[in-house]
């Protein structure tokens, strides 16, 4: 019987793209490991900042809490768990009991702001539109709203830098549906040595370098509890079209994703270096963006004016 290429132990996961078998404490050793060569490697976390972790509720967010804050103290870092209420009936209260057990588990502070408080509607109500009118898919409607929630909640802790918990495959997927959608010019974005001194926060994605199945096996296997059932309104948008394919490439092709992710990265790094592109303030709200009017502002005009009919 095969067993564990660090240790000799009883093999516990095989990576199919590299061949390596792991015993369980190395596999979970190994996804800590990846974490922290990726923040070291992208300089995402300097000593003696804060950091304020995105937590859904989800395997991906609560995992990197507790990963975050086990590196925290040889990082020399505070860390912050913040999470959002969308208002999405019957999904989002689950999420945030579990993120609020483990941050008090983990003796973190944790904050919850809601999409009701900052913008004065939730998801639901926003997305409540008849059949056919509404040509805006609802991951791009709440994506918009989160990340400026996100930010709102971090200035809270008194953050200056937020981690959220994209994975390998969700780096790989943004970056293909960027080339799909023609917004080419929004790769440099994507860079994660990417700063922008426009925006008082810097975003980092410590996990980039994991593979989605990677996570949800570490959480499982780290005996936490996390969020049951998916949102219901996940498979509208194009990601999930994207997911399948990456996920039957990977499939058949061992390795895949992690090619995409390294062609992707020199792809970016091209448009980075040369783009020049930096936020401007939004002529309505004053907060950055890419110009003109910030996406929260075009997204309530939108929704105002679905409201108004």
């Amino acid at each position: 019987m095969t067993s564990c290429s660090k240790c000799g132990g009883r093999p516990f996961y095989t990576r199919r793209y590299s061949g390596e078998t792991l015993c369980e404490p190395c596999f979970r050793d190994s996804i800590v490991a990846k974490a922290r060569r990726t923040v070291s490697k992208y300089r995402m976390i300097e000593r003696g900042e804060s950091v304020a972790v995105a937590v859904s509720g989800g395997k991906d967010s609560l995992s990197l809490l507790k990963v975050l804050h086990d590196l925290s103290a040889p990082g020399g870092y505070e860390v912050s768990a913040i999470s959002v209420d969308e208002g999405v009936a019957g999904y989002r209260d689950e999420a945030l009991a579990h993120a609020r057990d483990l941050a008090a588990q983990l003796g973190v502070p944790h904050i919850v702001v809601s999409y009701r408080e900052l913008f004065g509607f939730s998801l639901d109500e926003a997305l409540d539109w008849k059949e056919g009118e509404r040509d805006v898919s609802s991951c791009s409607f709440c994506g918009v709203f989160r990340r400026r929630a996100i930010d709102e909640a971090a200035a809270r802790t008194n953050a200056s830098v937020v981690a959220t918990a994209h994975n390998l495959d969700d780096f790989v997927q943004t970056f293909l549906m960027n080339l799909m959608h023609g917004d080419v010019a929004r790769l440099a974005w994507l860079d994660p040595a990417y700063s922008d001194d426009s925006f008082p926060l810097r975003r980092v994605k410590p996990f980039m370098e994991v593979y989605e199945e990677e996570v949800a096996l570490f959480a499982y296997r780290s005996g936490m509890a996390f969020q049951s059932v998916s949102c219901p309104y996940m498979h509208e948008g194009l990601r999930s079209e994207v997911r399948d394919y990456l996920n039957q490439m990977e499939a058949a092709h061992p390795g895949m994703k992690n090619v995409m992710l390294g062609s992707a990265l020199d792809v970016i790094s091209r448009y980075s270096g040369s783009s020049g592109k930096r936020s401007v303030p939004c002529p309505r709200c004053g907060k950055p963006s890419s110009g003109g009017p910030c996406g929260v502002c075009r997204m309530k005009a939108l929704l105002e004016q679905h409201v108004n009919q």
